[in-house]
């Protein structure tokens, strides 16, 4: 491409970036554009000021939107499918109050960072928190403790797993860029991920929640104190739904390890089954049975429950397409070799190069997953010219940065703000200040157990 102003053309690639980056976050920020056309727009942008021709940015949207898709919408699709029909069965409301039993009034913040951890694993954030909402009020009307002191480590455990824990597609999105190990990634976030979750839930949730006192919004409040009684599920088998395709993956990986040239039949079947979609797949259905007809609903119900629960992820599907186009036009005009050689040249550790570029984009968009798509593009490039890099614990570095700072410009800080009844100050004092604690306690922790693996 032609420099510009006389510059290098590594530095002339990084002002149109800059600029294109720009004129995404302000369409998405200020003018609130839709952030799917705003993704589309800014990459056609980028590949042409770039210097790159019309058709092979056409083809580099086109592929990189489909290749992005290509395992993680079905990942999406099936996971839920597995949320809703633990919503309507009831197993989020089992797990909730069989832990709250087992720990005590005292200890129910634990049990509470718990739940979202577990809930967590199967659904996305939004749904986490539509999904547990009415636990945290049922929960705080009956402690009369602090509103924040039940819900922020709900938050934290629900935050955590979004960010840093597989299968969740934000973290399957770096794996797949960085080919990174599944099995040692999923070990990985929980070392990590289970830490940054204690500080940022239970130990902050106390501290905030002396200071913030909030009531729930007495319409929601009214909605869910006369929800209709129902026989819940057992624990055991709902637990066991929600953890079934972690385990299979853990098996499928455990098998890569003891047999990576899959020479026995039953090498290849735990590889086979321990795949995020047949994982998954295996796990949805299974939950039509243990939390579908086992409960009483008919296949009518099955049906419905499962058709209507895709139509309000349509939206967050098209989204990590256009990520990741936008990442394919960042990777094939050269950015992402540009970033890389200039990362190398000024010897960046690449875990915190990572938490850097996640982090700058999430503040930037408000989107983890914008935030963890794009980054993974620029990412890349380095890692491959980092021999001896510890991929899996990058991918969490990438992970951990992409959910810093959340603010007025990320859908999830109005949502926990409408929900626990909050002004904007408090919500940047409470929701904000888990999301930077659980991102830079994420951070740390990777870069102390790259030091020791």
């Amino acid at each position: 491409m032609n420099s510009l102003f006389g510059l290098s053309p590594n530095a002339t690639l990084m002002i149109w970036t800059l600029l294109t980056i720009v004129f995404l976050i302000v369409l998405i920020s200020k003018y609130k554009w839709n952030p799917f056309v705003t993704l589309l727009i800014s990459a056609l942008i980028l590949g042409l000021l770039t210097g790159m021709q019309p058709a092979d940015v056409i083809t580099s949207i086109t592929s990189g939107l489909g290749g992005t898709l290509g395992t993680i919408a079905i990942v999406i699709a099936l996971g839920t499918m597995l949320g809703k029909m633990m919503a309507e069965s009831g197993g989020a409301e089992q797990i909730a109050t069989t832990l709250v039993d087992r720990f005590g009034e005292k200890r129910v913040h634990w049990a509470m960072m718990i739940v979202g951890f577990i809930v967590g694993i199967p659904v996305f954030f939004e749904v986490g928190i539509i999904l547990l909402i009415p636990i945290v009020y049922t929960v705080a009307r009956k402690t009369k403790m602090s509103l924040l002191h039940i819900g922020i480590p709900i938050l934290a455990g629900l935050s955590t797993v979004h960010g840093l824990v597989p299968p969740h597609p934000a973290p399957m999105i770096a794996i797949k860029a960085y080919d990174a190990n599944l099995g040692m990634t999923i070990l990985y976030s929980f070392l990590v991920g289970i830490p940054a979750a204690i500080i940022a839930g239970p130990v902050f949730g106390k501290f905030i929640g002396k200071r913030i006192k909030t009531d729930p919004p007495e319409e929601l409040a009214e909605q869910f104190s006369i929800k209709a009684e129902r026989k819940l599920p057992g624990f055991g088998i709902t637990l066991f739904t929600i953890l079934l395709p972690v385990i299979l993956m853990l098996i499928g990986s455990a098998a890569d390890i003891i047999d990576p040239e899959s020479t026995s039949p039953l090498s290849v079947f735990c590889k086979f089954i321990g795949h995020e979609i047949i994982a998954l797949l295996i796990a949805a259905v299974f939950s039509f049975f243990s939390l579908g007809f086992a409960r009483g609903f008919n296949k009518h119900d099955i049906s419905r429950f499962t058709s209507e629960c895709l139509a309000p992820i349509a939206t967050i599907v098209l989204i990590i397409g256009a990520g990741g186009a936008f990442k394919q036009v960042l990777i094939n005009s050269g950015v992402g070799n540009a970033i890389a050689e200039i990362a190398t040249g000024a010897h960046i550790n690449v875990i915190l190069f990572a938490w850097l570029v996640a982090a700058l984009i999430r503040v930037a968009t408000g989107s983890a997953t914008v935030a963890m798509t794009t980054a993974a593009g620029i990412v890349a490039p380095v890692l491959a010219m980092t021999p001896g890099a510890n991929v899996e614990l990058v991918v969490l570095a990438t992970g951990a940065g992409s959910i810093v700072l959340s603010h007025v410009n990320d859908a999830g800080f109005w949502m926990v703000k409408e929900f626990f009844n909050m002004t904007v100050a408090q919500t940047l004092k409470s929701w904000t200040v888990l999301e930077t604690l659980l991102s830079v306690t994420g951070l740390v922790l990777a870069l102390v157990l790259n030091v020791i693996v």
